[in-house]
């Protein structure tokens, strides 16, 4: 099944994605789980309550006690596992893709589920030799308990009304919920798009995009707001506008909440020197500018670089028991959160730190310092991929070579990215340097190796530049 990625299941709903799939794998997950009780939730796409019941169908068939908790944000989802002791879980959600796409992203014990756990899962609902079993459904409540929760960590401030803060749900998982909590808090508050619709009729559900948040932008500055948050579909993204209306990328909000949260803990001493405190883990994705770990250096941090996508993330947020996490695409992971991600408490936690510290965001990304980079130029290929990314690593010398995530290479004043899509049959590039034409260059050593591939890399950049 070409439905099946790295990290979970996607597809098009109808196509790709059908109750009859569905199905088969929540009969292959309650096999493999052998009738264990499993979370299942979903989010607000309209394909969700058909998917949903299908899934449950299936992992009830093959004995599950399925722990239903409705129509339900991820880190909800999340939230329900940690709270209710259940390991596995399945959340019928595509996430940030448009609205025709839908999926299951599946847990089967204490780590996020691996490739070769999916494997297995497809391969058994391939195979068809399913336990059969008679299992249950029962339906908890877990609303409350996470906003029970949420108030826990996230200490409300006593000036939180003086904070003005425009959220932008995206009609998605967040819609309601997130209004509530900040209500809560005491901001004050405007909404945008907080009503759930799952045909996301107002933007496209990827809050990453700064083209998707336009109203955000806008209304941030009509309403002289100090900050805009937009989530995703499923509510575990979260991209921040600051009070100057200007998109701040996941680099500067990763540096700027790392500064936060690693001034708040004790400073380091050296690894188990005289008896003192670890210095803190902060892990960060291998697209993520150099400044990212060059700011949690200096912050007195130990920057980890890790695989792109959610699964890699957070499995080394658990095993280096780390204090923070970030990805790219606008996921942020915390300690509290037992590695995971939340929207609305990295939401909650930036808007708390520029009441609690009294700064501008727009100043706080101004102190951020500023590299050329691109963004992710995707290039289709149908051929070999990893030949390509072999002929770029063999031509360069072993020091400047990373191979954890399809290859980077390191430059002076910069570096060049280039990894096999999860998701489609591409590969994506990414270029950071000084300055635009340090940037060139760079473009061009790492290329050179794959000339039959440099034109459309720089056709698709260029693509790129005249859409933005």
């Amino acid at each position: 099944m070409g439905i099946f990625k790295a990290c979970d299941v996607r597809g098009v709903y109808g196509k790709d994605l059908t109750e009859e799939i569905v199905y088969k794998i929540g009969r292959a997950v309650g096999t493999l789980l052998a009738g264990k009780a499993v979370v299942l939730g979903g989010d607000v796409r309209i394909s969700t309550p058909a998917l949903k019941a299908e899934v449950s169908r299936g992992l009830v068939e093959s004995g599950a006690e399925v722990l239903d908790i409705g129509i339900v944000p991820t880190p909800v989802f999340y939230f329900a596992r940690r709270h209710l002791g259940v390991e596995p879980g399945v959340m019928v959600t595509a996430s940030h893709n448009p609205p025709e796409f839908n999926g299951l992203k599946l847990v089967l014990g204490p780590l996020p589920i691996t490739e070769d756990e999916l494997k297995a899962v497809e391969e058994l609902a391939n195979l068809g030799k399913f336990r059969n079993g008679s299992g249950s459904v029962r339906a908890p409540e877990i609303v409350s308990p996470y906003q029970s929760f949420i108030q826990s960590i996230a200490r409300a401030e006593r000036d939180a009304h003086l904070l003005k803060v425009v959220i932008d749900c995206g009609n998605g998982c967040n819609s309601g919920l997130a209004p509530d909590l900040f209500r809560r808090f005491g901001f004050h508050i405007e909404e945008l798009h907080c009503t759930p619709d799952g045909i996301f009729p107002n933007r496209n559900p990827n809050s990453a995009d700064p083209q998707n948040l336009v109203d955000l932008i806008r209304t941030v500055r009509s309403t002289k707001a100090d900050v805009g948050v937009a989530f995703d579909g499923d509510g575990d993204r979260v991209a921040f506008v600051d009070d100057r209306g200007r998109f701040l990328t996941s680099d500067k909000a990763i540096v700027i909440l790392s500064r936060y949260l690693l001034a708040g803990t004790p400073l380091p001493v050296g690894e188990g020197a005289g008896g003192g405190r670890r210095a803190e883990r902060v892990v960060y994705d291998l697209k993520c500018s150099s400044v990212v770990p060059e700011s949690v250096t200096a912050a007195g941090g130990i920057p980890i670089p890790e695989r792109s996508g959610h699964t890699f993330i957070k499995t080394r947020m658990i095993t280096d028991d780390a204090l923070f996490g970030g990805e790219i695409s606008g996921h942020f992971f915390y300690r509290e959160l037992g590695g995971g991600d939340d929207g609305i408490y990295s939401a909650l936690l930036m808007a708390n730190m520029l009441v609690r510290t009294g700064s501008k965001l727009s100043e706080l990304a101004d102190a951020v310092p500023a590299l050329e980079n691109t963004p992710d130029i995707r290039v289709p290929f149908s051929g070999n991929r990893e030949d390509v990314i072999e002929r770029i690593a063999s031509a360069f010398p072993a020091e400047q070579v990373s191979r954890l995530d399809g290859v980077r290479i390191a430059f002076k004043g910069g570096w060049g990215l280039a990894r096999p899509s999860v998701t489609e049959p591409a590969i994506t590039f990414r270029f950071e340097a000084e300055d635009r034409a340090r940037l060139e260059e760079i473009m061009g050593g790492f290329l050179a190796p794959v000339p039959d591939i440099e034109r459309r890399v720089r056709q698709a950049w260029a693509n790129l530049r005249s859409e933005g």
